[in-house]
C-alpha cells in the first residue's frame, strides 16, 4: 500500500521567517525560543531551516537563545525511563562522561536546540544539566557566568534574558516548556534538593559531585500559562501549522512569581531526590 503524501502545510526557511516577522519578531532583538519541529508541518530542511528562518527574522544584530539541557547527566537512582538496577548506580556515577559544552548532546528539548548547539559560532553556558546556547552578538552576555549550582535562577541565562528585555517565543511548544517560569521558583519559598552529576575535576578527569540546589518542577505550568495568557498581553499567531506565542521574559517571571506562591505553594525543606524530605533548611536562599 503506497505511503500517503504529507498533509503539510509546506514550511520553508523563507515562509517561516516571513510569518515570524508578521507575528512581531523584530530585527535586533533577543529571543528565547522553545520549539516543536513536528508541530510546524512539513518543514523543508527540517531543524536547519527552522534555525535559518529564526536567524533571518532576527537579522544580523539579533540573538537567538535556546535551552540545551542535558538532564541525563544525573543520578541514576532517579532514572525511571527506563530505570537501571541499583547495583549499577555506583559504576555509572564513577564512569559517566562529564559535561562538555562542545560535545555533550541535548536531551528532551527537541531537534532545533540540538541544531543551534552545533551551529557555527554558537556559544553554550556552563551548567552541566540546564545549559543554554545562543547565536548572535548578544550570545556572550547571555551565556557567560552560568553558575554550576544555579540551574535556572539568578546566576543563569534566564536572569540575564530578563534584564535585557528578551522575549520568549513558544514555536509550537506549550507553556509546560517555558523555562522562564522556573526563574520565579528562585524568588519564592521553594524546597532545596541534593543534585548529583559528573563534572570535570582540576586534573581534567570526570568526578561525581553533589550540590544543593533549588528544587524545580514544571508541575502546573500549563495552568499557569493559561492564566498568564488570559491576564497579560501575549502575542498569538501561527507559523506553519503551529500555534505560536510571544511575550517578554520579565512579564512571565513576574506573573509566575505571584501565581506560584498562591496556587502551588511548596514547603521550605531540603529534599534528597532519592530519599525524600529531610529537614528544614536554615541557610540563606540562593
Amino acid at each position: 500500500m503506497p505511503t500517503p503524501p504529507p498533509t503539510g502545510p509546506l514550511v520553508t526557511r523563507v515562509t517561516l521567517a516571513a510569518q515570524l516577522r508578521e507575528l512581531g519578531i523584530r530585527p535586533g532583538e533577543t529571543v528565547l525560543a522553545h520549539s516543536s519541529l513536528s508541530a510546524l508541518g512539513w518543514v523543508c530542511g527540517g531543524a536547519i531551516s527552522v534555525v535559518q528562518g529564526l536567524l533571518d527574522a532576527l537579522g544580523p544584530d539579533g540573538t537567538l537563545v535556546v535551552p540545551t539541557q542535558s538532564g541525563d547527566l544525573s543520578d541514576p537512582a532517579l532514572w525511571t525511563s527506563p530505570p537501571v538496577p541499583e547495583e549499577w548506580w555506583s559504576a555509572i556515577r564513577a564512569t559517566m562522561p562529564a559535561y562538555d559544552p562542545l560535545i555533550t548532546p541535548t536531551r528532551g528539548v527537541g531537534v532545533v536546540p540540538e541544531a543551534v548547539r552545533t551551529w557555527p559560532g554558537a556559544l553554550r553556558s556552563a551548567h552541566p544539566q540546564t545549559s543554554f546556547a545562543a547565536i548572535g552578538p548578544g550570545a556572550t552576555q547571555v551565556v557567560d557566568g552560568h553558575a554550576p549550582d544555579c540551574r535556572l535562577g539568578e546566576r543563569s541565562p534566564l536572569a540575564r534574558l530578563e534584564a535585557i528585555g528578551a522575549r520568549v517565543l513558544l514555536l509550537g511548544a506549550g507553556y509546560d516548556a517555558c523555562t522562564a517560569f522556573h526563574l520565579a521558583e528562585y524568588r519564592i519559598p521553594s524546597p532545596l534538593a541534593e543534585v548529583g552529576r559528573p563534572v570535570l575535576g582540576p586534573d581534567g578527569t570526570a568526578r561525581w559531585e553533589v550540590v544543593t540546589e533549588v528544587s524545580i518542577t514544571s508541575d502546573r505550568f500549563g495552568e499557569l500559562g493559561a492564566d498568564f495568557e488570559r491576564d497579560r498581553p501575549v502575542v498569538r499567531g501561527r507559523v506553519g501549522a503551529a500555534d505560536v506565542r510571544l511575550f517578554p521574559v520579565a512579564d512571565a517571571v513576574a506573573y509566575a512569581q505571584r501565581w506560584l506562591a498562591l496556587h502551588r505553594p511548596r514547603e521550605e525543606w531540603i529534599v534528597d531526590q532519592v530519599r525524600g524530605p529531610a529537614r528544614p533548611d536554615p541557610r540563606p536562599r540562593p
